[in-house]
């Protein structure tokens, strides 16, 4: 099958770094809302009714975003909780971020009159039916990471999103964090040079709880956290040529704990993801380096304080540039918010028209293929 198209893209304007720590966060990879340019200087924008949305499921692990969504009446009135399967829901569950919410089957939360988006939080290995039965009633949706254990399944879900012109946005937390946006933004114009190779880790330290979770996936704790890190390096660097993974179980119990996939790109350029859930204070030392032949960026850590969206930069010059001193300097940052508040913003904004999707549907087919890859699983079933 040919590749997907490429959805097109908006403008990617040039910003001072002034500029760039006085923006919002949420204009990822420092693209701008369509209409802004479009208003006067005393013109303010229509005010919009809330986009009604759903949520199917709460078996992912980052389902707890529900609670960042109700902090946003303004953007979202959220409208109806569902179950992961089909058919009656079962019994709700009882975390706080759910309560108060109407609890219902998927069929009758599709069925609500008015409704715009659906949120598919299901367990991790379920999530594209739900999500196509969603983009099939006509809705946009979230699509919360990793993408199903099928290649051609997401391929279905986005061609038909595409051709329903509906929003798809997977839940790549990192996306909208502003260290990672200032390294994207630094590297396509230049800043560091040509990037030669890139080396990413993303770890915790858990006990057996997690480890007989993990157990059940085909991909281990690769297929859990090397997307979030693999969206990011075929931002920076494209399609790779050969990608060849490395599953590991330390502990003897058939649980792929220690993951790392080496990924192969024209030029000579390499990639290096790893993941662990056997790094003492893993989550804290999660860390992401982009090396080019001018410079170098490290963002470690990736979050700064717990799961915080806001990470710490330090960037490193052969020669003085754009404002920038030679040498290694650590560079400011917005203070540290919800990780999930501009990601739910910037889907609001797609919705409703004001800013194109900053990431095609191609870009989200290619991070999953190289992640199933990543993971040693196979792409074409």
């Amino acid at each position: 099958m040919a590749p997907i198209e490429m959805l097109r893209t908006g403008d990617h304007p040039d910003l001072s770094r002034r500029d760039f720590l006085a923006a919002s966060s949420f204009l990822a990879v420092g693209i701008g809302l369509a209409g802004s340019a479009a208003l006067g200087q005393d013109a303010a924008p229509a005010r919009r009714a809330p986009i009604k949305i759903g949520q199917i499921g709460t078996g992912n692990q980052h389902a707890y975003k529900m609670s960042t969504l109700r902090k946003l009446p303004e953007l979202f009135e959220v409208v109806g909780l569902a179950g992961d399967h089909p058919g009656a829901p079962g019994k709700m569950p009882g975390n706080a971020c759910y309560k108060g919410l109407n609890w219902m089957s998927q069929e009758d939360l599709l069925a609500i009159p008015g409704l715009q988006a659906v949120a598919i939080e299901t367990e991790e290995r379920i999530c594209i039916p739900p999500a196509l039965r969603s983009i099939r009633a006509g809705k946009h949706i979230h699509l919360d990471k990793p993408c199903g254990e099928s290649l051609p399944a997401l391929r279905t879900l986005l061609d038909e999103a595409k051709a329903r012109q509906l929003t798809v946005q997977v839940g790549y937390m990192y996306r909208n964090n502003p260290a990672v946006q200032f390294c994207i933004k630094a590297v396509k114009e230049g800043l560091i040079g040509r990037v030669v190779d890139l080396d990413a880790s993303m770890g915790r330290y858990d006990g057996q709880g997690y480890r007989n979770l993990i157990k059940q996936y085909k991909g281990g704790i690769q297929y859990i956290l090397a997307c979030h890190l693999i969206d990011l390096m075929v931002t920076i660097m494209g399609a790779p040529e050969r990608v060849t993974p490395y599953q590991r179980c330390t502990r003897g119990d058939g649980v792929l704990d220690n993951g790392l996939a080496v990924f192969e790109f024209d030029g000579g350029r390499l990639a290096t993801v790893r993941t662990s859930i056997t790094e003492a204070q893993g989550f804290v030392n999660r860390r992401f380096k982009v090396m080019g032949d001018k410079g170098t960026i490290i963002i470690d850590p990736l979050e700064s304080r717990g799961n915080m969206s806001g990470g710490v930069v330090k960037l490193f010059l052969e020669e003085a540039r754009d404002g920038y001193k030679k040498g290694g300097q650590t560079i400011d940052m917005p203070p540290p918010k919800d990780r999930y508040e501009d990601q739910w913003r910037e889907f609001a904004a797609v919705v409703n028209g004001e800013m194109l999707n900053p990431y095609t549907y191609a870009h989200d087919y290619l991070v999953h293929k190289c992640h199933l890859q990543a993971c040693g699983m196979p792409i074409d079933v």
